[in-house]
């Protein structure tokens, strides 16, 4: 089981309280994690990346045991923390300015 924190606009969209909860058999990668997010909550397609070429969307984060893996290949294996669901896949929403 991986758990995914996703924004609070984006739980309202997929009708979800808090962090959801998806399966994958193979390899856990970011590519995996949003594949079955969107196949889980459909509504959530094109929201967190490109619906045609499958890039993260502008002002959209990605982390992994506090790091910032949304500038990584989406087909790196996450650390095995995320992997056994003791950590948090995290999606945030990004704000720009100062």
């Amino acid at each position: 089981m991986i758990r995914v924190v996703i924004p609070h606009h984006l739980r309202t969209l997929a009708g979800v309280s808090q962090e959801v909860e998806i399966y994958i058999d193979g390899l856990v990668t970011q590519g995996a994690i949003l594949d079955a997010l969107e196949s889980k909550y459909p509504m959530l397609r094109g929201t967190i990346r490109d619906q045609i070429t499958k890039e993260r969307r502008p002002f959209i984060r990605f982390f992994a045991c506090g790091e910032d893996m949304s500038l990584e290949s989406p087909d790196i294996p996450l650390p095995s923390a995320v992997v056994i669901g003791a950590e948090p896949f995290r999606i945030v929403g990004a704000m720009a300015g100062g």
